[in-house]
């Protein structure tokens, strides 16, 4: 059974910066690309970033263009999200996602 389990997640003010975390199990990441999406309260999941199999990121979400970096350590089974200069509308559940599966989500709230 696959898990993906982020964390990292928290309050924290306007400007400020988190590093979400997200350890996969029953399944090696190393090959796949590797995805963060993000649902904030009333509004659909929206894809934030992309990872490929080669360590390459792809920004989707054109406001992450700057602030926000993805990364992947193979030999941890990991995948991270750097998130830098933090907004209001950054407030969201963000999961991390295998090209099969989400994970339970971890709850980002940026306070003005």
């Amino acid at each position: 059974q696959v898990q993906l389990v982020a964390s990292g997640g928290g309050l924290v003010q306007t400007g400020g910066s988190l590093r979400l975390s997200c350890v996969a199990s029953g399944l090696a990441i190393r090959g796949y690309a590797m995805s963060w999406y993000r649902q904030a309260p009333g509004e659909s999941r929206e894809l934030v970033m992309r990872i490929e199999g080669s360590s390459v990121p792809t920004w989707d979400l054109t406001s992450a263009k700057g602030r926000f970096f993805i990364s992947r350590d193979d030999a941890k089974n990991t995948i991270y999200l750097q998130m830098n200069n933090l907004k209001p509308e950054d407030t969201a559940v963000y999961y991390c996602c295998s090209p099969k599966n989400c994970g339970q989500g971890t709850q980002v709230t940026v306070s003005s």
